[in-house]
């Protein structure tokens, strides 16, 4: 008896568990993760600072949507690290007007980024499980700006095409020639490339050639579906 009025008493002056401050975890993110790397664009940063992160990880995983690292959005597929998230957005250079291909939407917080600089986001996932979830996602922030759709990336989006960017979220051994012939003159291609090592690689298009560099290794998962015949 004793111990039940004890627990009553307990449950009435407890306090239900304080929910994180994800304003602020962001802000932070934002601070030592990309701005001390030494990402520079102000539109990537402003759209980092706004888009809510933690609203594209499962619940359970929310608490960690903002730690230095990739997070497991099930399907064994990951949502970025926020660094690399900015920086490949900051190669891309997007601009106001741009219309822009996603290959890969995965939980959809890579196109809602773009979708803060840009003027239009076509985004394609190939696990249709994912693209429906993160669809669900962007449509309750009021992304309406963002289109996606389920089906292989690799042969990109003909009928929208050309765009001004095309960013690849998932890894090739090569670089699939759809992507860049959809690419607009002057238009850039950011892709992961390789297999157990992989690096950043931007494509730039001048007239009928384009012009590669390479940036920083990465850890992508591997691109799936026509890249794994392109082998």
């Amino acid at each position: 008896m004793f111990m039940d009025i004890l627990l009553a008493v307990l449950m009435l002056f407890s306090k239900p568990p304080k929910e994180p401050d994800f304003q602020e975890m962001r802000a932070d993110m934002v601070k030592y993760q990309i701005l001390a790397r030494g990402v520079k664009d102000s539109r990537v940063i402003g759209a980092m600072m706004k888009v809510p992160r933690h609203l594209f990880v499962p619940e359970d995983r929310r608490y960690r949507a903002y730690d230095d690292g990739p997070l497991s959005i099930g399907e064994r597929q990951t949502i970025s690290q926020p660094y690399i998230v900015a920086l490949m957005s900051e190669l891309l250079e997007p601009q106001a007007g741009d219309k822009v291909l996603e290959v890969g939407t995965g939980s959809g917080y890579q196109a809602a980024v773009l979708a803060e600089i840009v003027d239009t986001v076509f985004s394609i996932e190939i696990i249709c499980e994912l693209q429906e979830r993160a669809d669900s996602i962007l449509k309750s922030l009021k992304y309406d700006n963002i289109i996606t759709r389920c089906g292989d990336g690799y042969d990109g989006w003909p009928d929208a095409a050309p765009f001004d960017g095309i960013m690849v979220t998932a890894a090739p051994d090569k670089v699939p020639q759809p992507l860049l012939d959809q690419l607009k003159d002057g238009g850039k291609l950011v892709i992961p490339v390789g297999d157990y090592i992989q690096y950043l690689e931007v494509y730039t298009r001048v007239g009928d050639k384009f012009e590669k560099r390479r940036d920083i290794p990465v850890r992508f998962v591997p691109m799936t579906g026509k890249a794994e015949e392109d082998e």
